[in-house]
């Protein structure tokens, strides 16, 4: 972060080498306002309906997010029917990841418990694998296993996704055994997955594959097993521990490092709050994790009600990814249900669900905006408000046909008001018909093509781009 930066926290603003962690953590006071509650729903969950929005408005920041850790145990959530429709271990049909994709779309966009999914795609993009086509199960386990753990500990989360199918098959895992240790899960799990970067040596990598040997993935039923003969039992040197260490134990060690906690603590602040989060709030957080001994739900709570979640430097502070943009875009117009086209839509923007371009999962951010994937996200709104989809919306059809007050509209169910000046004139003059080759005025005639036309607009703003 640049050294000028100001952010503002607790309505004080100071140079970024000067943040307060500890009020920047301290709770925010008084109700959230409409900006507020989307800001949360969005940041949370992939944002929310006008009414949604109304209701989380009148509450406070603490109330707001003591309801949203509240969450149904994630084996209430069914599969989807097409893949209960697969026999364990058998080929399935060339488009059931396509089926397993939209599920977990249409689950993101109507699930009562949204920090739950939103959880659930922060770990897909963290303890990254890909799918494995012919073995849907496998793909479908591994989603579970994060909404399992969405905001449970990180410790079990990291032993438990170590020994999942998925990430078996995906980095080698089912291949390492005492006779030839396979290093690249070893090197990920520190690298990728819990210290980062200069934080283990080659010693060490070559010492964890050793603790890992033995697990294997029967692909005749997705099965996991143990198996002690191919395991290396003897003693390992590992980040300055000895013993005859096995994966669990490897875990255990690596969460005792005071840069583990650190590393999590980066990361949910870069998901949650904003990007390139100053070392002092990093380490605030990362003492809420070793004083909740990982356990994720307080410290989600803490950040989500906290002064630094709703300071000004945060508020439109991160870049959509295109899943966050396209259940986001369903959620704002009170869309009941996905089509099929989505799959597609999210590919062209990038973001092709269960197949991360790499072990480092999507890179985001800012690498989220190119020429291509701008257009991409512009056709995906030109066709979804172009459809018969967007007849089914909460609200669209109720506009009024006075066309500044239907801009006004617009812009607050859409935007919440960020909008600049210029942008809301150019909605009104459309809805108006200011400019157009007929001059007509909004009518009844008109009203669906204006109406989904000055969304359009509105979706199309910059500021729309941004969580």
């Amino acid at each position: 972060m640049a050294a000028h930066t100001v952010v503002d926290v607790g309505g004080m603003a100071r140079p970024s080498g000067q943040l307060d962690a500890a009020a920047a953590l301290r709770p925010h006071a008084g109700l959230l306002g409409v900006r507020a509650a989307a800001h949360l729903l969005r940041r949370a969950g992939f944002g929310g309906t006008p009414d949604e929005i109304a209701r989380f408005a009148v509450m406070t920041a603490a109330d707001a997010a003591a309801s949203l850790v509240r969450m149904p145990p994630a084996n209430a959530v069914a599969p989807p029917p097409e893949l209960t429709a697969v026999a364990l271990g058998r080929p399935a049909n060339r488009n059931i990841i396509r089926d397993v994709q939209l599920w977990w779309l249409g689950r993101m966009l109507t699930t009562p418990a949204p920090l739950q999914e939103k959880m659930t795609l922060y770990f897909h993009g963290h303890f990254t694998s890909r799918a494995t086509p012919r073995f849907p199960w496998i793909t479908y386990n591994q989603n579970a296993l994060l909404r399992r753990y969405a905001l449970g500990n990180l410790r079990e989360l990291t032993r438990d996704v170590s020994k999942d199918a998925a990430m078996l098959i995906y980095l080698d895992g089912n291949v390492n055994v005492a006779a030839h240790p396979n290093e690249n899960y070893a090197r990920e799990l520190m690298e990728l997955f819990t210290l980062g970067v200069d934080e283990y040596t080659e010693d060490d990598v070559r010492e964890s594959a050793r603790a890992w040997t033995g697990w294997r993935v029967d692909r005749r039923d997705d099965s996991v097993s143990f198996n002690p003969a191919l395991h290396d039992a003897g003693i390992k040197q590992f980040l300055g521990r000895r013993g005859d260490f096995d994966g669990d134990q490897i875990v255990d060690i690596i969460f005792e490092q005071p840069q583990c906690a650190r590393f999590f603590a980066g990361g949910l602040l870069n998901w949650f709050v904003y990007n390139d989060p100053e070392p002092p709030l990093v380490e605030s957080v990362a003492q809420l994790l070793r004083k909740h001994d990982f356990e994720l739900s307080p410290v989600v709570e803490a950040i989500l009600r906290s002064e630094v979640f709703h300071s000004d430097r945060a508020y439109r502070a991160l870049v959509k990814s295109p899943v966050e943009f396209v259940v986001g875009s369903y959620k704002t117009l009170g869309l009941g249900a996905m089509d099929i086209g989505v799959i597609d839509a999210l590919q062209q923007m990038g973001q092709r669900l269960f197949f991360p371009p790499t072990v480092a999962g999507w890179p985001g951010g800012a690498n989220w905006l190119t020429s291509g994937t701008m257009i991409a996200r512009q056709n995906f709104l030109s066709r979804l408000l172009n459809s018969q989809t967007a007849n089914g919306s909460s609200w669209l059809g109720n506009l009024s046909l006075h066309p500044t007050t239907a801009a006004q509209r617009v812009a607050q169910n859409v935007l919440q008001d960020d909008v600049a000046p210029a942008a809301l004139h150019e909605i009104d003059a459309f809805l108006s018909g200011t400019g157009s080759a007929a001059l007509a005025e909004l009518s009844v005639e008109n009203f669906q093509q204006r109406s989904s036309g000055a969304v359009y607009l509105a979706m199309a703003t910059p500021a729309y781009q941004l969580n």
